[in-house]
């Protein structure tokens, strides 16, 4: 397969996807490559903030029929059983990413969005044009390269990204459970070296998501004696654990995941979602950052499109500059925010400020979240 498209999206998860969708209500020719097929299991924290809801109405996306599951409450629990509660913000919905996924996926079919299962392996860009080459020997060129690819890829070493090069201690591991749970509620509940997110999704089925640093985990053997001697220490992980009947046959993982500062765009691609900055998971937040990058960028290639006055040096700058002015608080907000509630010390004195201040809670979460996008 040997063709031009004005713009490849690499990775069909919801940075890209989200793209295709508002790039395709626009006219604007599109090939999204991906590697695997859907549905398909994702590590995730499956909670996204309300903040993106009028982007998605704008974008025609439905999620009534799918199930979702509204979330309005916070729980945090300290290593030692000690609880927080608060309620959120803005709220959000939970659903998981082998149904949200799947329905954007095929959404962007409908709408004319040229999709391909391929892995990408290598992109250059030379006088003016993107080539982007594939495990299946596909040689496309583009005026436009989106990397959508999520938090690690072969390309990151491609395309020499300085945090590429280093080693990240972090594991993290996901299953769904049916389990008696508060569905309004999304919990996150700390242990040593980690914490774990627990959150309703459709069909009446909580997902657990816990990072873990891999030093804590090497200490057993395998998930299962992790779970039992580490996790359950918390009591509130201890009560779920032994109260939940796990869905899937294994829990699915991933290693490597890496919280260092990424570049907004490399070598002419635009990065997006966790391609181009990973918040930490137990802000909540990492899907409704991976859906505002895309808007952002949409509507500059739009604007560009329709009127052909920046050059693509320009559009990177002032991407560049819209992202960071969205996300670099937050994102600072996030690394400071796990180095405290990784330190059990702070935590038990955040517990006690948080109980006698409780309007603190809030106002923390407000930090690592946005206000609804206005579209």
């Amino acid at each position: 397969m040997n063709s031009h498209k004005h713009i490849v999206i690499i990775g069909g998860g919801l940075a890209g996807l989200t793209s295709a969708i508002h790039l395709a209500k626009y006219q604007i020719p599109v090939l999204i490559i991906e590697k695997d097929q859907y549905p398909k299991h994702k590590v995730c924290g499956e909670y996204i903030s309300n903040e993106i809801m009028p982007y998605f109405d704008f974008l025609g996306i439905k999620l009534d029929d799918l199930g979702v599951v509204k979330i309005s409450e916070l729980n945090i629990s300290t290593t030692k059983g000690k609880i927080i509660k608060s309620k959120l913000p803005l709220g959000g919905f939970g659903i998981s990413r082998y149904t949200l996924d799947n329905y954007l996926w095929n959404l962007a079919k409908s709408l004319g969005v040229q999709t391909l299962n391929d892995q990408v392996l290598d992109v250059g860009y030379k006088k003016n044009r993107f080539s982007v080459k594939t495990a299946n020997n596909a040689l496309i060129t583009s005026d436009y390269v989106i990397g959508a690819y999520g938090k690690r890829s072969i390309l990151d070493k491609k395309l020499e990204r300085d945090f590429s090069k280093n080693k990240s201690p972090w594991l993290a591991v996901k299953a769904h459970y049916k389990s008696s749970f508060n569905p309004n509620t999304v919990a996150l509940h700390n242990f040593d070296g980690g914490y774990c997110g627990l959150s309703m999704v459709e069909n009446n089925t909580v997902n657990a998501c816990y990072l873990v640093n891999y030093d804590s985990f090497k200490r057993c053997k395998d998930i299962d004696h992790f779970e039992e001697n580490v996790l359950k220490k918390n009591p509130y992980l201890k009560d779920f654990f032994e109260n939940s009947q796990r869905i899937f046959e294994k829990p699915i993982t991933i290693s490597q995941i890496n919280f260092d500062r990424k570049q907004p765009v490399e070598n002419h691609v635009f990065m997006l979602g966790d391609a181009a900055g990973l918040i930490h998971p137990l802000c909540g937040n990492g899907m409704a950052m991976a859906i505002q990058s895309a808007k952002i960028l949409c509507e500059l290639l739009i604007n560009n499109y329709e009127s052909n006055i920046y050059t693509l040096e320009k559009i990177e700058e002032l991407y560049s500059k819209e992202w960071k002015t969205m996300f670099s608080k937050r994102l600072y907000a996030g690394r400071i925010l796990q180095k405290m509630l990784l330190n059990e010390t702070i935590q038990q004195i955040g517990q006690k400020v948080a109980t006698l201040v409780p309007v603190i809670v809030p106002k923390i979460i407000k930090q690592t979240h946005g206000k609804p996008l206005i579209c």
